[in-house]
């Protein structure tokens, strides 16, 4: 009875374009990925170079960044889901071209880690993007894991293209707080997490940005930073960060980075994903999630650690350029 809920078709059918604007992937789980959205309703088509493979690349930069180029500008093509990360979009960024059209019309994009680079370009014209599983782990979860169930929901969503207009709520109405749990939940997504020791309680509203925290450390001073973000905003925004495979001393100074850049003092409020294969130091004198819980002593704002969003297997999906009601407790 669930995977029958999975197949009622769309009306009309969206269509989404794969493409691998950065590292190569394993064909296997473009198909595997194509043949679910299949199921659950989408008409699929994959870009000319998303098979490829020279390298660390799918493809030269001037063939993925044709890829992406021809997917924004193609009015016919609602949501354009990224194969995998890896590395590549920095070497591409600047010369990306914006669709025409206007933004209630450009296409949802979906990815993370190494697409945090595109979701910081489109967030910076206020377009909202999705951080969320890409196509392997399309292919390999099951029908019932709940950050393929909220991701499904976000796609099949009727009213995609205003989603300039969404206002996204962290908690629904009929929500009970719990002494043991803090939320980060949306209107499509409603997660409930166990609560840190480390947390900072608060509540605020505001926009969430962010992504991977070394890409975002890798576009700061270029017309892609966080400040280029936070300034678009208008009001201050929720920053969410996560990284996979970093020393402690680098997720340190990267963070110290954007402390000195301004940028925790322009944030309503951070939220901590997950830092996958980064280990603590002891030579840092202090776990890797107190490093991050003292270079924002200082401030105010609430702070939620653990969020399940990340390099994990049920990554779950934050809707980049919404509004978030953050509530931490």
């Amino acid at each position: 009875m669930l995977f029958a809920k999975f197949l009622l078709p769309l009306q009309p059918m969206k269509h989404i374009r794969i493409l691998s604007p950065a590292s190569a992937i394993d064909s296997q789980w473009i198909d595997k990925a194509t043949a679910r959205l299949k199921q659950w309703g989408f008409c699929v088509s994959v870009a000319e170079h998303a098979y490829g493979n020279i390298g660390r690349f799918s493809a030269t930069d001037d063939e993925r960044l044709a890829d992406l180029n021809t997917a924004l500008a193609d009015p016919n093509i609602d949501i354009i889901l990224c194969s995998r990360g890896g590395y590549g979009l920095q070497r591409i960024i600047d010369r990306v071209v914006l669709p025409s059209r206007p933004k209630e019309q450009w296409p949802l994009l979906v990815g993370f880690s190494d697409i945090t680079a595109l979701h910081s370009l489109l967030n910076i014209h206020g377009v909202p993007s999705l951080h969320a599983n890409m196509c392997k782990d399309l292919s390999l979860l099951p029908d019932d894991d709940v950050s393929l169930e909220a991701e499904r929901d976000f796609l099949l969503e009727e009213h995609l293209p205003s989603l300039l207009s969404l206002t996204s709520h962290l908690l629904p109405k009929t929500y009970h707080p719990s002494p043991h749990r803090s939320t980060l939940n949306s209107r499509f997504a409603v997660k409930s997490i166990v609560m840190s020791p480390l947390n900072r309680a608060g509540e605020v509203k505001g926009r969430l940005i962010g992504g991977n925290l070394s890409v975002l450390y890798g576009l700061q001073g270029t017309p892609y930073s966080l400040n280029r973000i936070i300034e678009q905003c208008g009001e201050p925004p929720i920053l969410f960060i996560e990284d996979i495979c970093e020393n402690h001393y680098h997720i340190d100074r990267m963070l110290h980075n954007l402390r000195l850049s301004g940028v925790f003092d322009k944030i309503a409020g951070l939220v901590v994903g997950e830092f996958t294969d980064c280990k603590d130091d002891p030579t840092m004198g202090c776990t890797l999630m107190e490093s991050i819980r003292q270079v924002v002593e200082l401030y105010d704002f609430p702070v939620l650690f653990d969020y399940p969003s990340g390099h994990i297997d049920s990554n779950y999906p934050l809707l980049l350029g919404a509004t978030y009601h953050m509530v931490v407790q």
